[in-house]
């Protein structure tokens, strides 16, 4: 039997060529190519390197943004079905009730070739922000904004979600957003979307096991978790006190640590300096002072002091842009999966370029009864 880890931390559980780590040094990059560097793109452009393997000329970026703008649209039964959902329910559940909805009507679902799953990929990407949107505006009982051809991805998504056009610093900082949070080696939900597709299912399916992976606060439900933290905080001037508390009881503090760095998470520190101009721009200083507090708390008492390697991670300050671009809590992990539906993609495929069914094998701690004795003492009674 394989060497038992638990949680499979530190596991090479297969070879991609999609995104490398190095959580020494604070390294993340998408093929080959660093994320401080795609973080100066649009997030189309970061898109089409995960899915074609390559960055668009301008010729296959207007290409690619043509294709994708004019299938953003849902059909009239998926608005219904968003128009049934219980709205007290998070916006990841209604994103997974929609997309199984439209894979029903999906002219490629039961056809798996590398072609077909680009043009699902396209329409997935294309119409998810649309399902969240649409669930929104519903929920709060205003008419429903058709996606604007005009606009990027991100511009839009915040268009239909606000009905008006956002600022041009508004629609840096989502698409900046979408783009750290698209892809991140074997996390959580890739890993369960790899399991998904080496079953060969389709990819819809896959995509929807991810959906219900994030969820979890352990993983892209810790942005929601950032935002309630700072709703209950409340004031710059009592945030060293809740930090302390929290520290001096033992509670885990979201935002903050991660299984692969042992540094700054290089997708935090983008965020950071997102949040200040973005705080700068709405001349509202109060989410980040408090943020800026909190990562300072956390340092001097974990990290100086007790040397423990708990650095903040990408929820953090993406929680506290979040909060300065009004995104309602319970849309904040759905708006991950918005931007990480690409990176499942990209790993769906490459699953099926290279399959072999993913089943890892556990270890019995139970214990191994006499059979002969147990059924005979049953016979008996």
């Amino acid at each position: 039997m394989s060497k038992f880890k638990k949680g499979l931390e530190g596991i090479i559980a297969l070879e991609t060529e999609i995104s490398y780590i190095d959580g020494e040094k604070g390294i993340l990059e998408y093929r080959g190519h660093r994320i401080e560097k795609l973080a100066e793109l649009s997030y189309e452009e970061v898109v089409h390197l995960l899915l074609y393997d390559k960055l668009p000329n301008t010729e296959e970026l207007n290409e690619f943004f043509n294709k994708t703008k004019v299938i953003r649209e849902l059909d009239v039964r998926t608005k219904e079905v968003i128009h049934y959902h219980n709205f007290n329910i998070e916006a990841m559940d209604a994103l997974m009730t929609a997309l199984a909805h439209i894979s029903q009507g999906d002219p490629d679902l039961n056809v798996n070739t590398p072609e077909a799953n680009i043009r699902k990929a396209l329409r997935l990407i294309a119409k998810a922000p649309t399902i969240v949107a649409y669930y929104q505006r519903i929920h709060e009982g205003k008419e429903i904004v058709k996606p604007n051809e005009l606009l990027p991805h991100c511009s839009n998504f915040l268009y239909m979600l606000r009905g008006e056009v956002p600022t041009k610093l508004e629609s840096k900082i989502l698409d900046l957003d979408f783009i750290l949070s698209t892809e991140h080696e074997l996390n959580a939900s890739t890993f369960a979307v790899r399991v998904t597709a080496s079953t060969l299912s389709d990819i819809h399916s896959a995509v929807i096991s991810g959906i219900g992976t994030l969820k979890g606060v352990l993983h892209g439900g810790a942005r929601l978790a950032v935002m309630n933290m700072l709703d209950e905080i409340g004031s710059p001037k009592k945030t060293e006190e809740y930090i302390m508390n929290m520290i001096n009881t033992k509670q885990r503090i979201m935002g903050f640590g991660h299984r692969v760095y042992r540094v700054v998470d290089p997708r935090a520190n983008i965020f950071r300096d997102l949040a200040k101009k973005i705080a700068e721009e709405k001349k509202d200083m109060k989410w980040y002072d408090m943020a800026t507090k909190i990562e300072e708390v956390v340092t001097r008492e974990l990290v100086e002091k007790q040397g423990k390697p708990i650095y903040m991670n990408v929820d953090f300050y993406s929680g506290v842009i979040y909060k300065y671009l009004e995104i309602p809590p319970k849309l904040a992990t759905a708006i991950f999966a918005l931007g990480r539906i690409t990176g499942w993609l990209a790993h769906a495929m490459e699953q099926y370029s290279d399959n072999r069914l993913i089943r890892p094998r556990a270890k019995y701690i139970g214990e191994h009864h006499s059979q002969d004795k147990e059924i005979s003492k049953l016979t008996k009674d």
